[in-house]
C-alpha cells in the first residue's frame, strides 16, 4: 500500500499499444492511484492540461507525434511544465536517453515492464513531486505568516531542510547518471576508446575548420573472424583489448584512435606536415601489430590492413572521408593483407562503377536484358555443324553489350549466379529443342557453361535432369562445360554433384583443357565426354612444327573414348593441321563467330543443306 501522501494521486499513461496500456494500468492500479490513459500524443496533451495529473508515463515511439515531441510541448505549456514525465521505451541507445533528459524527462523505464521497478519509480517521482509542491506551498505560506507563527515556521523549516536534502541527493544521483550517459554515448564499452559518434563529430569539426592537415587511417584486423569463430568471442574480445593497447603505444600525442565497429579502428592523425608522416605511422602500427599476442593459452599472430587518406578541401562530410579511407583499406586487403594503401580517386570511381554494375545486374533478369548467343561447333571432317556453345550477353541499359567475362564473376560474388545459371540453362535447352523440331535432327547438342558455385546446389543434377524431361530432350543433347581448374579444385560437394550427373547420364565437357594439369585418374573416373583444347595451344600450331602437346591431348582423349574440340581456330592453316591430327571438332572465328539466334538458325539451315 502507498502512504496517505499519495492517495488519489493521478497518473496519466500514454501509449499507442493497448496491451501496454492494459499491463501498466493493472500494475499501477495496485498503488491505489487514479489511472488515466491516452493513446497518442495529442490526446495526452489535452488530458494533461484538463486533468493536471501528478505523474505522466510517456511512450517514446508513437505514430504521428512521438514521445519526444509530446514532452517538448508539455514542458513548454505553463499548465503542464511542472508535471514529472517518465519515458517508456524499448530503445537502448544512450543518445535517445540523453535527448529525453534534455527535453525535461525525469526518468526512463524499459519494455517489457518490471512491476516492482514501475511501482518504485512511480512512488519515487510522486514523492519528489509532492515534496516540491510542499516547498512551493510552504514558501508562500511563510511570506503570509506573521511574527506570531515564527516558532512554527522554524519547526517546519527543519522538515523542509530535510526534504531539500533528500531532493539534493536525488538531483546529485540524476546528475551523475546523466554524466555517465553522456560519457557512454561517446565511448566504446569494450575498449573504452572514443566511438564512431565521437569520431564523426570530431571529423566534421575538422572539415568545418580547415586550418590544418590531417590524415585518417582506417584499420582492420586481418582474419579476426577466423579467430572469433574458432576460439570464441571471449578470446576475440581479449584480442581487441590487447590490440587497442598496442595501437595506443604506437600513436603520437597528435593521433587519436577510435573503435569504428567490430575489428575496425580509425586513427585520426592531426596537425601533420605531409603524407609521409602518416605513412610512417602506418608502418609503425604494422610493426607493432606483427608481434605475437598471448591470449589465455594461445599465442596468435595477426596482421592489420590500413587504408589512408588525407583531409583536403575536397571533403565536405565526415562520411565521405571515411568512405575513401575504407576503400583504400579494402584495396590493401585485396593486395595481400598486412599492408597499407593510400587512397587513389580512381579506386573510388572503380568502386562506384562496380556498385552501379552490381545494382544493374540484380535487376537485369527481371528486365529481360540478357540474351543468348550461340557459337557453332563444327565437325572438322565434314564441315557440318554438330552442336553449339551457348554464350550469354548482357544488353546493358547504357546501350553496350557486356561480355560475361565482366559480369559473371560479379554474379558469383553477390550470389546471383544460381538464378542466372538456371536461366541460361533453360534458354539454351529451349533453343536446342526448337532446332531439333525445326530441322528434325536430334543429334545436335548444346554446350552450356556452368560455375563451380552451381555445383554446390542441393539436387543440382536432379534439377538439370528435370529441365531435360520437361522439354522432352534426351540427356545426350546437353554437355555441361566446366573449366579444368574447377575440376582440380572440386570439393566433396562438387565431386558428389559430378557423380550424380554421371548417374543421370548428363555429359561433361572440360573447358580450357591443358592449362591446369588435370589428374588422369579423375578424367577416367568422372563422366567426362569431351575435352576442349585451350586456344593458347591452337594459336601455337602454325609456329610449332611438332604440335606435340595437341597431338598428345588428342591421343589421350581417343584412348579414353572422349571427343576433342579445338577452341579458337582463326586460320585455315590451324584448321588443316587439326584435321591432320585427327581432331574431331572445332570452333573459332574462322568457322563462325558467336551468333544471335536468328543468324545461328540461318547458318544451321545452310549446314543442313550442305
Amino acid at each position: 500500500m502507498v502512504s496517505q501522501d499519495f492517495k488519489k494521486s493521478k497518473i496519466l499513461i500514454v501509449d499507442d499499444n493497448p496491451n501496454n496500456l492494459k499491463v501498466l494500468s493493472a500494475t499501477l492500479d495496485h498503488g491505489d492511484w487514479d489511472i488515466l490513459v491516452a493513446v497518442d500524443g495529442e490526446s495526452a496533451i489535452e488530458q494533461a492540461i484538463y486533468t493536471k495529473p501528478d505523474l505522466i508515463f510517456l511512450d517514446v515511439m508513437m505514430p504521428v507525434m512521438d514521445g519526444f515531441t509530446a514532452c517538448k510541448i508539455l514542458k513548454g505549456t505553463p499548465e503542464t511544465r511542472e508535471i514529472p514525465i517518465i519515458f517508456m521505451t524499448s530503445l537502448s541507445d544512450t543518445l535517445d536517453k540523453v535527448k529525453g533528459f534534455e527535453l525535461g524527462a525525469v526518468d526512463y523505464i524499459t519494455k517489457p515492464f518490471d512491476r516492482d521497478e514501475v511501482i518504485a519509480r512511480a512512488k519515487t517521482h510522486l514523492h519528489i513531486s509532492h515534496l516540491t509542491r510542499q516547498i512551493q506551498e510552504k514558501n508562500i505560506q511563510l511570506e503570509n505568516f506573521n511574527q506570531n507563527l515564527e516558532n512554527r515556521v522554524q519547526s517546519r523549516t527543519v522538515e523542509l531542510s530535510e526534504a531539500l536534502a533528500n531532493l539534493q541527493k536525488v538531483q546529485i544521483k540524476l546528475l551523475e547518471r546523466e554524466q555517465r550517459l553522456a560519457y557512454d554515448a561517446f565511448h566504446d564499452a569494450l575498449t573504452g576508446l572514443p566511438n564512431r559518434t565521437w569520431l564523426m563529430q570530431r571529423l566534421q569539426h575538422l572539415l568545418n575548420n580547415q586550418h590544418q592537415l590531417y590524415a585518417v587511417l582506417f584499420t582492420d584486423l586481418d582474419r579476426f573472424k577466423v579467430i572469433n569463430d574458432s576460439l570464441g568471442h571471449l578470446v576475440g574480445d581479449e584480442l581487441l583489448k590487447q590490440a587497442t593497447r598496442r595501437l595506443k603505444v604506437a600513436l603520437p600525442a597528435r593521433a587519436t584512435i577510435s573503435r569504428f565497429g567490430g575489428d575496425e579502428f580509425v586513427i585520426l592523425f592531426e596537425d601533420i606536415s605531409n603524407l609521409i608522416e602518416a605513412e610512417n605511422l602506418a608502418g609503425q602500427i604494422q610493426r607493432e601489430m606483427a608481434l605475437p599476442f598471448k591470449l589465455y593459452n594461445y599465442e596468435l599472430f595477426i596482421s592489420i590492413s590500413i587504408g589512408l587518406t588525407l583531409g583536403t578541401d575536397e571533403y565536405q562530410q565526415s562520411e565521405d572521408i571515411l568512405r575513401d579511407a575504407d576503400i583504400a583499406m579494402y584495396q590493401a586487403k585485396q593486395k595481400g593483407r598486412g599492408r597499407y594503401e593510400v587512397f587513389n580517386p580512381l579506386i573510388r570511381d572503380q568502386a562506384i562503377a562496380r556498385l552501379e554494375l552490381e545494382n544493374d545486374l540484380r535487376r537485369a533478369i527481371d528486365r529481360e536484358e540478357f540474351c543468348m548467343y550461340y557459337q557453332p561447333i563444327f565437325c572438322l571432317r565434314s564441315d557440318r555443324i554438330c552442336g553449339f556453345e551457348s554464350l550469354i550477353r548482357w544488353n546493358h541499359p547504357s546501350g553496350h553489350l557486356i561480355s560475361p567475362a565482366k559480369f559473371i564473376p560479379i554474379a558469383e560474388e553477390i550470389g546471383l549466379i544460381n538464378s542466372l545459371g538456371w536461366w541460361i540453362l533453360e534458354e539454351s535447352l529451349t533453343q536446342i529443342q526448337i532446332w531439333h523440331q525445326q530441322f528434325d535432327d536430334r543429334s545436335l547438342w548444346m554446350n552450356v557453361n556452368i560455375s563451380p558455385l552451381q555445383l554446390k546446389q542441393v539436387n543440382f543434377a536432379q534439377d538439370v535432369k528435370q529441365i531435360l524431361q520437361n522439354l522432352e530432350l534426351p540427356s545426350d543433347c546437353l554437355k555441361l562445360e566446366i573449366t579444368e581448374s574447377c575440376l582440380l579444385e572440386s570439393s566433396k560437394a562438387e565431386i558428389s554433384a559430378l557423380e550424380q550427373l554421371k548417374q543421370q547420364e548428363i555429359r561433361l565437357c572440360i573447358d580450357d583443357f591443358g592449362t591446369g594439369y588435370s589428374s588422369l585418374s579423375r578424367l577416367h573416373e568422372l563422366p567426362i565426354h569431351t575435352l576442349k583444347i585451350d586456344r593458347a595451344f591452337v594459336k601455337e600450331l602454325a609456329t610449332n612444327a611438332e604440335n606435340s602437346i595437341i597431338s598428345t591431348i588428342i591421343k589421350l582423349a581417343q584412348g579414353l573414348n572422349m571427343d576433342v574440340v579445338a577452341e579458337g581456330i582463326e586460320t585455315v592453316e590451324q584448321k588443316e593441321i587439326l584435321r591432320s591430327l585427327d581432331c574431331g571438332y572445332g570452333q573459332g572465328y574462322l568457322l563462325s563467330i558467336p551468333l544471335p539466334v536468328e543468324a545461328a538458325t540461318d547458318l544451321l539451315s545452310k549446314s543442313m543443306l550442305n
